[in-house]
């Protein structure tokens, strides 16, 4: 897998909030590992990540996770936390917090400090407690997602990845601890809040002069960090990257507006 797709992916993560890590933990799964980062960079830095990055191998992440610093998972309750009377439970809680901690730990590398898992167990909890007052909303609106919705996009991830089929990206994900039916989950869930935000605000369709801006924002933040030599391919080369980086903002924008709306009324405790 690319480097690019890997960037793509962590853009899709970040579409509620963080909260939805469908793609942070397939594509960390499938492709072993990624030195991304996560956190809340601006618009053009995700964009040149898509749209500068060259074909290039990842790592493979069993050999990172075995002489890199493991997550402490005994600690984790069964039941991590309840929202409005449904459990988030630990099995829901591991793949998302590993996938959160290989990232902090690659992070870490570099400033030599090992991750700050206190604070990852509860950005991780935050963040499916979000994911799941949103679901609940979803599901009280009547939104559904059908399984031949999911089984489409597995196979569209797969093929992002350069996989042939969903099957090939499920034996690869599963090799690495996320078992098919988490993975087919995380994908209905993503698809499922996609849904809310279009019922809460129509589709999101950025416009031709968004995505110039956007590509502005790009080549002037190559600009300014010297772009490791590479450079910005033309616009209609990345205009798709850069749709989706549009796209995942205003969705994020649409979702975190909703969870706050949701979290004022909800019954929400947290075990960790």
């Amino acid at each position: 897998m690319t480097s690019t797709m890997t960037s793509l992916f962590s853009t899709r993560a970040r579409t509620a909030l963080g909260a939805l890590s469908v793609a942070a933990v397939l594509t960390l799964s499938a492709c072993g590992g990624s030195g991304s980062s996560d956190s809340d960079s601006d618009a053009g830095t995700d964009a040149a990540k898509d749209a500068s990055s060259s074909a290039s191998p990842s790592a493979g992440a069993s050999d990172g996770a075995a002489e890199g610093p493991q997550p402490d998972l005994d600690s984790i309750p069964d039941v991590v936390a309840e929202v409005n009377g449904e459990e988030v439970t630990k099995e829901e809680f591991v793949p998302i917090y590993e996938a959160a901690f290989q990232q902090a730990a690659a992070q870490a590398q570099m400033s030599g400090q090992a991750p700050d898992e206190e604070a990852l167990r509860k950005e991780t909890a935050d963040n499916l407690v979000d994911t799941e007052l949103l679901l609940q909303e979803a599901e009280s609106r009547g939104l559904e997602v059908s399984d031949e919705a999911v089984e489409a996009e597995l196979t569209s991830l797969a093929e992002q990845n350069g996989m042939k089929t969903a099957d090939e990206l499920l034996e690869a994900v599963e090799a690495q601890g996320v078992s098919a039916d988490q993975a087919r989950q995380q994908v209905k869930t993503q698809a499922m809040v996609e849904q809310l935000v279009e019922d809460e605000n129509g589709p999101v369709e950025p416009t031709d002069k968004e995505l110039r801006k956007l590509y502005d924002q790009v080549k002037e933040q190559q600009a300014a960090t010297g772009g490791g030599g590479q450079e910005i391919p033309p616009f209609a080369q990345v205009r798709d990257q850069l749709e989706e980086q549009a796209s995942s903002q205003e969705t994020g924008k649409v979702a975190t507006a909703l969870v706050e709306d949701l979290r004022k009324d909800a019954d929400i405790t947290i075990n960790l």
